[in-house]
């Protein structure tokens, strides 16, 4: 089981990624969110709430459908994210090396392409 201070531990590990996060967890790398909290609807007309026990990290848009069917028990989605390149973590479900990897790749969605160069996608997932 993951939690949100193990997600911000592995975020704020990869190369120039900042903290961005207010009531829940958001992260970025050159200006640009690769994972945050979802933020559920639990009344009509009022202001989202943020889960710190689901994940929006960004995905591929190509393999996000395989994701989601790999592990519905770890993975979901709402209407909000209806083509949208995310998919929602739930942390509870999740290890630490699947999250891992997850980050890795949302980073590497929303990186610079220097600064992808720069660094080893793989020593980095701890592959």
């Amino acid at each position: 089981m993951a939690t949100p201070e193990d997600v911000r531990r592995l975020a704020l590990a990869l190369p120039e990624a900042s903290d961005c996060s207010g009531k829940g967890l958001s992260f970025e790398v050159a200006g640009k969110g690769f994972a945050w909290s979802w933020n559920e609807r639990v009344e009509p007309k009022k202001p989202r709430v943020p889960r710190l026990d689901v994940l929006a990290v960004r995905v591929d848009p190509d393999a996000k459908q395989a994701i989601l069917a790999a592990d519905p028990e770890l993975f979901e989605t709402d209407p909000h994210y209806d083509g949208f390149p995310a998919v929602l973590v739930r942390l509870s479900r999740a290890d630490e090396a699947t999250l891992k990897g997850f980050l890795v790749g949302a980073w590497a969605q929303r990186a610079p392409k220097k600064l992808l160069q720069a660094n080893d996608l793989k020593a980095l997932a701890g592959r």
